[in-house]
């Protein structure tokens, strides 16, 4: 990988995981987008994947004491329901695709009415969510926008929904750098000093992160969560959109 390359990359991991480790989303969103746009679906997945893993994985490990456990565990429950389907599927969409389906999903739950809005409380709700998240980090690279839904949908506080959210996107990552790396027919590979640099950089954002979101409060917190999904879901729709029309 050029050395330009690496640089761009690692400094928009740094930036990235600050923003996600402020509002625990965004940033994977805004990072898969880059890595789609530079590299093969698949290379951008594993690498995605490995970067995910250190920034979610070391959030979860500063806010451990603020999981909630049983919100994670209905969601696993449907994650590994969906990895053993697309594991016999195997599919890889195309770069267009890919963008389209991350652009719509958390807009499609916005556009939910009132009584199916989703609540993390719920176990159903965790293993539907589950499901359908999981599908998603196997299609687009990042379920999310999506999954900010299912967390925001209840009554969890802001430290909560940080911690259940790391605990929950590890797993997904985990799941999804096994399958760009060894379960699809044609793997993605990583650079290893892109992948050494990838994970010193995640873990310098998302331990900048933690004053500002200690900081925040509830409402603002969740205020300026909801607005940067619109604003990228829809950024997202256009260009994916875009690249479908003109392939």
């Amino acid at each position: 990988m050029p050395i330009m390359i690496i640089a761009l990359l690692t400094i928009t991991v740094v930036g990235t995981s600050f923003l996600s480790g402020i509002f625990g989303m965004a940033g994977g969103l805004i990072l898969i987008g880059i890595l789609l746009a530079l590299l093969p679906v698949a290379d951008a997945m594993a690498l995605h994947a490995v970067t995910q893993l250190a920034s979610n994985g070391w959030r979860a490990a500063s806010w451990i004491r603020h999981v909630r456990w049983g919100p994670v565990a209905s969601y696993a429950g449907g994650c590994a329901l969906a990895m053993v389907g697309w594991s016999i599927v195997r599919f890889v969409p195309e770069r267009g695709e890919a963008m389209l389906m991350l652009g719509l999903s958390p807009l499609l739950v916005r556009l939910l009415p009132a009584r199916f809005a989703p609540d993390a409380e719920k176990p159903a709700h965790g293993v539907i969510f589950g499901v359908i998240c999981m599908s998603l980090m196997l299609l687009t690279g990042v379920s999310g926008p999506l999954l900010d839904r299912f967390f925001l949908g209840g009554k969890l506080e802001r430290r909560q929904i940080v911690a259940s959210k790391a605990i929950a996107q590890t797993m997904g990552h985990a799941a999804k750098w096994l399958y760009f790396g060894g379960l699809v027919a044609d793997t993605g590979s990583v650079d290893p000093l892109m992948a050494g640099l990838a994970i010193l950089a995640s873990m310098v954002g998302t331990m900048a992160a933690r004053p500002v979101l200690e900081a925040m409060t509830d409402v603002n917190y969740r205020r300026w969560a909801g607005w940067i999904i619109t604003t990228i879901s829809l950024y997202f729709v256009l260009h994916g959109a875009w690249l479908i029309i003109n392939r």
